[in-house]
């Protein structure tokens, strides 16, 4: 069976920028997702198109397939008081937007009362390599088509 439209893939993975480990899979805990729901970045998932289990590929992301490009207008100044306790530079925290939706970012830096903050994700404008490898391809179940994602096997459903 190939990966195509809502079909459930079982993957392990490393993804490495600049010949770092950024993030992997854990052993005997890999990636589950439904193919064609944008549940991973565009560019992995379409190279992961028509692949089958067993298959390798190492996959280079540019960043427009990723994370998108870096906006420099995404960095603003922010008040200290906005922040609960100690601000950390380097540490990500999470803004509650207008429509309720949950914003990370990161602080860049805390001068005086002014915090600066980088609302781009941490690997916008990186060229992402990933290393995967196909472990299993099924179909998904009417759930899991409905809910636009895959659930892990005893995975119990929210009602």
């Amino acid at each position: 069976m190939n990966i195509t439209q809502d079909k459930v893939v079982e993957l392990e993975y490393t993804l490495t920028v600049d010949g770092e480990v950024i993030d992997q899979s854990e052993g005997g805990e890999p990636l589950v997702y439904l193919h064609g729901h944008s549940n991973i970045i565009p560019g992995l998932e379409r190279a992961l198109e028509g692949k089958g289990a067993g298959d390798a590929l190492q996959v280079t992301v540019a960043p427009e397939d990723g994370y998108g490009e870096r906006d420099e207008d995404s960095v603003e100044d922010l008040s200290r008081e906005d922040f609960e306790d100690d601000v950390e530079v380097g540490a990500t925290y999470y803004a509650q937007s207008e429509d309720g939706s949950v914003i990370p970012f990161t602080v860049l830096a805390v001068d005086g009362e002014t915090v600066q903050v980088d609302f781009n994700p941490p690997l916008a404008g990186m060229t992402l390599n990933f290393d995967v490898k196909v472990l299993s391809v099924r179909d998904a179940t009417a759930e899991e088509l409905d809910h636009g994602h895959a659930h892990a096997e005893g995975d119990h459903h929210h009602d």
